[in-house]
C-alpha cells in the first residue's frame, strides 16, 4: 500500500507541476536493517520524486555510505535532508507523518523556489547574525501546531548560512526528549539551552531568541 494517497498524489502532482521551479534533491539515510520507520520514510521519498522530475530521491546507508553520507552531517535515522543549489541545513529525523508530512512538502517547495518568505525585519536580523544558530524542533505528528513552528526554523536556515534547522520527532528519539526536557510540543531548542514553547509567531520568536542570544 502506498504511503501517498491516489488523492493526495494528485494534487501534489499539480502542486508540485506549477510551484517547482529549481532541483532538489531528498537525501534519505536509513539502513539495511531498517529501524523503526526507516522503510515508512523511504517509501515517502521516494514517493515524492515520483510526482515531479524535480525531485530526485538518493537513499543511502547509515553504515555501509558512510564516507558519502559525511558531508550531510546525519548521526541518527531515519534522515531527511532536503537539498537545492546548496546544503541549507534543512533535516527531518523521525517520519514526516501526520501534520509533519506538510512540512516535508512545503520546505521541499521553499527550497525549489530558493525564497524563505520570512518578513523583512527577520531577514535583516539574520543578515546581522554573528553566531551560528542550530534549531531543533520537536514534534509528534498528531500536534497541528507543530508544522508552523517546524517551518519557520527551515525558512530561517533557508536565509542564512549561519543556521541549520532540525525537525525531531520526539518518540522516535525519546533520548532526545528527556535530555532536552519535551513535555509538550512544539518545543524548539536553540544551541542546546534556550527552549521556547509553542508555535511562536515569527516576530515574536526572532525577538525571543535574539534577546537571549545577548
Amino acid at each position: 500500500m502506498p504511503m501517498i494517497q491516489p488523492k493526495d498524489r494528485e494534487y501534489l502532482q499539480k502542486e508540485f507541476a506549477e510551484k517547482l521551479v529549481h532541483p532538489v534533491r531528498l537525501i534519505m539515510v536509513t539502513q539495511d536493517f531498517e529501524c523503526d520507520f526507516c522503510k515508512e520514510t523511504r517509501e515517502i521519498v521516494e514517493e515524492l520524486a515520483e510526482l515531479s522530475d524535480k525531485i530526485t530521491a538518493e537513499i543511502y546507508d547509515f553504515v555501509a555510505d558512510k564516507d558519502k553520507i559525511a558531508p550531510y552531517n546525519i548521526a541518527r535515522i531515519p534522515a531527511i535532508a532536503v537539498i537545492g543549489e546548496k546544503d541549507y541545513g534543512i533535516r527531518f529525523y523521525g517520519i514526516p507523518s501526520g501534520y509533519e508530512f506538510s512540512s516535508l512538502v512545503e520546505s521541499i517547495m521553499m527550497v525549489s523556489r530558493r525564497e524563505s518568505g520570512l518578513k523583512d525585519a527577520t531577514k535583516k536580523a539574520l543578515a546581522e547574525l554573528k553566531q551560528d544558530l542550530h534549531i531543533q524542533v520537536f514534534v509528534t505528528p498528531t500536534c497541528p501546531y507543530c508544522p508552523r513552528a517546524v517551518l519557520l526554523a527551515f525558512q530561517m536556515a533557508l536565509e542564512s548560512d549561519l543556521v541549520r534547522a532540525d525537525m525531531v520527532e520526539a518518540m522516535e528519539f525519546p533520548d532526545l526528549a528527556i535530555k532536552y526536557q519535551v513535555q509538550g510540543v512544539p518545543r524548539s531548542v536553540i544551541n542546546e539551552t534556550i527552549a521556547l514553547e509553542g508555535a511562536y509567531p515569527e516576530p515574536l520568536f526572532v525577538q525571543e531568541v535574539w534577546k537571549q542570544l545577548k
